[in-house]
This record gives structure tokens, sequence and C-alpha cells, in this order.
């Protein structure tokens, strides 16, 4: 039979609804929202993002629940209708070896690993290609270079993309980073900036009391507003 090995688990973190009517969200959604990290939505304006459903693609490390730890921040914030979850086969071990069980084995090591990524990139490049934005994550101990070459792919297709990494692996990061719309070190922030995009709900500030506007810390860029 057809070996799922949790393909699906990803992509059935959060579901998106069958269709897009346009609505703004229920009265129930925006107090989730609200409720949810201090998330506050600034103006109904911001909220026609609802009526589209965001493909985001996961990229990165598989050893760590960080997926579904994105996954329940989605659930959190009320936005489990507006985002669908997806990334590569969470199994490492099928990962390796999907080619080989059906194709056949290989005698050597680079053939053998060959046949595997080109079958996975087949999930890959697919995704990629769909998505609407693309979150590439790198960890101290399992860093998946791979994840490097996924942001130059999306780079390359005009993805927009969000790096998640701890702040250690910044220098090493940088030019992954220079081609991110936003650099987050937190699932948390993960989150916040994918609900501002969507809904345009802020959280609390990272600052806390020490954070001020723009206009009051570095004056007015327009001089006549």
């Amino acid at each position: 039979g057809i070996r799922d090995a949790g393909a699906e688990r990803v992509c059935a973190l959060s579901s998106p609804a069958a269709s897009c009517t346009g609505a703004l969200p229920s009265s129930s959604m925006l107090s989730a929202l609200t409720k949810s990290s201090a998330l506050r939505p600034r103006g109904l304006a911001t909220l026609a993002g609802h009526s589209k459903v965001w493909r985001v693609y996961l990229s990165g490390e598989i050893h760590s629940s960080w997926r579904e730890d994105v996954a329940a921040g989605i659930r959190d914030a009320g936005l489990s209708e507006q985002v669908l979850l997806c990334g590569p086969n969470p199994s490492h071990e099928d990962s390796d070896d999907c080619a080989a069980i059906i194709l056949g084995m290989e005698e050597k090591r680079p053939n053998w690993d060959r046949i595997g990524a080109s079958m996975n990139a087949i999930r890959t490049r697919t995704l990629i290609d769909e998505a609407d934005v693309v979150v590439v994550r790198l960890g101290e101990k399992y860093r998946q270079w791979n994840a490097a070459f996924d942001a130059g792919y999306a780079s390359a297709k005009g993805k927009p993309i969000i790096t998640l990494h701890p702040p250690s692996l910044g220098h090493p990061m940088k030019e992954v980073n220079a081609a991110a719309m936003a650099v987050c070190e937190e699932v948390p922030q993960v989150v916040q900036t994918l609900a501002y995009v969507i809904s345009g709900a802020l959280p609390s500030p990272r600052d806390g009391d020490a954070w001020e506007p723009i206009a009051d810390r570095l004056g007015k860029g327009n001089p006549n507003p």
C-alpha cells in the first residue's frame, strides 16, 4: 500500500475554509485575534486580507516541534481559516528512502541520495511555487542546509521570506536574512508577523514600556503630514 508517513500531518495542522467569500471576519474571530498574544486589529480597512487563504510553506529542520508550534499559534490567533500550512515530508527516514522504496535500491550512497532528493523536490518545488509566504527555519543543532537552498529558490521565485533562527546564527545567515522580509528569533514572532500581514493585528510592543512611536523617538519623517 501507499505509505503516507505523516505527509499530510503538517498541511492538516491549519485547514482553510472550503471557499473564500470575501466577507469580513466574524465578531468571534475578531475577539480571538484581540485576545491572543494581545493582538489588536488597527482598523477595519486592514481586515480585507481575511478574504484570502494564505499558503505558508514551512521550510527547515524536521526534528523539533516548531511547525506544530506555528500551527498552534495560528489557531490561537483565530487565523485557521485564513492560513494553510505546508512543508516537506516530516519523516526523515522516508525522505531518505522514498525513491529507493519506489524505484529500487542503489549500490552507492550518492546515487541513493540523488534519487531521493529528486523525488522530494517534486513536493518541495510544487508547494513553494504555490506558496504566498515561505518561512525558513534553521536551528543550532539541525541546520539543514537544504533550507538555505529553499530560501534561494523562493527568493528567485519572488516569494516573501520569513527567516526563523536563534541570534547566534545571525552571521552565518546574513545573506539569507538580507533576502528576507522579516527576521524572527522565536515562533511567536512568526505568528505575529503573519497575523499583522493578514489582518493588521499587532501584539504588545516587544520593548514593553520602553517602546516609543517612530515620530516620538526619531522625529516625523514628513514635516507636513
